[in-house]
């Protein structure tokens, strides 16, 4: 009954919300309202799947536009973040979701970013949007492995979040996700069950304006990542 009801609540909710967000983007109030709107959707889907996130180090976000650089497990770790980053951003996410009816159309409607990796021009073009977007101020989630990890150690990184944050001279801020391949593993529309999702927000790793510093920073960024996630207690929760 439980996954049904968050199945229903998923499928309404963002068909009502999207519709908000495609309605208001016209407006220069839209980028506040579509924040708070993403937020909403996210509490709503991990309440009714009965789901608690835990968020850990928010005190390391800066007021400055940074580059958020995650681990991913699973589409959790969407609502995950909405609820754990109290600011706005923008995502770089894979051009399918954009596809989507209606959580593709706000995704466009309010901004974000579709990178298709497998078109190299296009791929530049999407990191070119994502530098404007720093350099006005506002941050950007990037998951740089690029696809779901199996969740037992990190996938390779791509090379694109790093050149983008080198480019516009901006830090990355790395965040530690843990709990969500567990509870919604890949084919799974809605969480298998109930449980506990940790996020761990770490301090944010500055570097020198050279891409020749770029292999460094990807190795402290995935060395920092790795011990969040060692240190992050992913317990049982019985809600």
């Amino acid at each position: 009954m439980r996954r049904i009801l968050a199945l229903l609540n998923l499928v309404f909710s963002t068909i009502f919300l999207s519709f908000i967000a495609i309605i208001i983007a016209p407006f220069n109030c839209s980028e506040k309202i579509n924040n708070a709107l993403a937020r909403l959707w996210a509490r709503l889907h991990l309440f009714v799947s009965g789901i608690k996130v835990i968020s850990e180090g928010s005190e390391n976000i800066e007021v400055t536009p940074c580059v958020f650089m995650c681990n991913h497990e699973s589409v959790l770790d969407i609502f995950a973040l909405y609820c754990s980053l109290d600011v706005p951003f923008k995502w770089i996410a894979k051009k399918e979701l954009f596809s989507v009816p209606f959580l593709g159309w706000a995704l466009k409607a309010g901004g974000h970013i579709d990178m298709d990796r497998k078109n190299p021009r296009k791929a530049v073009k999407a990191l070119n949007r994502a530098a404007h977007y720093l350099e006005e101020g506002k941050n950007i989630i990037i998951f740089p492995e690029g696809t779901w990890g199996r969740g037992d150690r990190l996938l390779p990184f791509k090379r694109g979040g790093f050149n983008l944050a080198i480019k516009v001279d901006v830090p990355i801020t790395p965040v530690a996700i843990k709990g969500t391949g567990r509870l919604q593993p890949e084919g799974s529309y809605v969480p298998k069950s109930k449980g506990l999702i940790n996020v761990s927000i770490g301090k944010p790793i500055y570097h020198s304006k050279d891409i020749s510093s770029r292999a460094r920073l990807m190795e402290e960024v995935r060395i920092e990542i790795e011990r969040l996630l060692a240190e992050n207690n992913d317990g049982e929760l019985n809600i």
